[in-house]
């Protein structure tokens, strides 16, 4: 049997400037995918500047990476798809492992520059913020007109878990 990591707590902020995929605006939601673990936000209709502010929490059994989905439900058809995108937790992972202590707040621990395969929008910090290590990223969607989705990552560590 594999061991539990610990948690990814993935927190769905929101989304800038999705693509509209009905009339004039679209209704989105976003599904994470890690493995086979797959989670989803709650639809936020007719906005393509919406914000889920959700938080959707993955098992870690091994640093593999997230993909994200961005749809446009639809009630009387298949839901459009409006992009996606993938990030590595690895960079966030190894500064969990850091064990870090006592940081002065919002000290940044690394820094991820955006690369042709991480879809970054713009550079990641990996942050010390309120005593724990958190990653925010702007997410630039693929295969899509246009679009970003803001998350932030945190770890959860689970008593008994083999850890870090």
């Amino acid at each position: 049997m594999e061991h539990l990591l610990g948690l990814l707590r993935v927190h769905i902020h929101k989304g800038v400037n999705l693509a509209v995929r009905d009339v004039t605006t679209s209704d989105p939601y976003v599904i994470i995918r890690m493995g086979k673990q797959k989670l989803k936000t709650r639809v936020v209709k007719n906005n393509i500047n919406p914000v889920w502010d959700e938080d959707l929490t993955l098992s870690v059994l091994e640093p593999l990476p997230v993909k994200l989905e961005v749809y446009d439900k639809d009630t009387f058809s298949m839901d459009d798809k409006m992009g996606d995108a993938e990030f590595d937790i690895k960079p966030f992972m190894e500064a969990v492992r850091m064990r870090l202590e006592n940081l002065p707040n919002e000290t940044i621990i690394t820094t991820v520059k955006p690369t042709r395969t991480n879809h970054l929008a713009e550079e990641s910090h990996i942050n010390w913020t309120n005593g724990k290590v958190v990653q925010n990223m702007v997410l630039r969607l693929q295969n899509v007109e246009c679009g970003e989705i803001e998350v932030q990552l945190s770890w959860v560590d689970i008593p008994g878990s083999r850890g870090l």
